[in-house]
């Protein structure tokens, strides 16, 4: 039978290593819940498509209006859509711009968040090329237009949660770049950093004004 400090070293050992899978299991949990909602638009979060879909036909056509909506949040940069919105038939690979403009006097970092409005469109809005992808970097007074490519599913207009909806509201917000979120560091310490939870990759911006 083992003895009194041989059985508090044991147990001990037995807290440490289920704290260590505790708190590893916590931070595997964030790429796995990112994953989740870009895989079924859970929470209104947009899909990622790798391949470009064909319009749709017959009694499933029809279009939606998509709006869109800008914001800045800790970032010294001016943000706006080239086109207010457009109307999509379903199916449709649709582009549109976005400007950004950094009105600061230092070059600066940011990464866009985005989110779709009404949250039960989020399964059937899709992205194939967006800038949120990865992190955008503007010098100062420097402006560029980032394309995005999206589609909208015919389910949409066929969903009882969604059908008769005729606008959806796409709507990105630009925070500065966090450390390791990608090509850009944290700007300041007093700025807000874009949330961990939310990091896509891949994208590509057209060169602007």
């Amino acid at each position: 039978m083992a003895s009194g400090p041989d059985r508090n070293a044991r147990v001990a050992m037995i807290c440490v290593a289920v704290l260590v899978l505790m708190v590893g299991a916590a931070f595997a949990a964030v790429p796995f819940y990112r994953a989740f909602c870009q895989a079924t638009g859970f929470n209104g979060a947009v899909r990622r498509v790798y391949a470009a879909s064909s319009p749709a036909t017959g009694a499933a056509a029809g279009t939606v209006v998509v709006r869109f909506d800008t914001n800045v949040n800790g970032l010294g940069w001016r943000f706006e859509p080239v086109q207010a919105s457009q109307v999509v038939h379903f199916g449709e690979n649709k582009l549109a711009f976005f400007r950004a403009t950094n009105i600061s006097d230092k070059t600066l970092t940011g990464r866009a968040l985005y989110n779709v409005v009404p949250l039960a469109a989020g399964p059937y809005f899709s992205k194939l090329e967006c800038f949120c992808f990865k992190n955008q970097t503007l010098a100062p007074g420097q402006s560029a237009e980032f394309p995005v490519v999206y589609t909208v599913d015919h389910r949409y207009a066929e969903d009882r949660d969604t059908r008769g909806q005729g606008e959806i509201t796409l709507s990105y917000t630009f925070f500065p770049a966090a450390v390791g979120a990608g090509s850009g560091k944290q700007l300041s310490e007093s700025s807000p950093a874009a949330p961990l939870g939310a990091s896509p990759l891949g994208g590509s911006a057209r060169g602007g004004l």
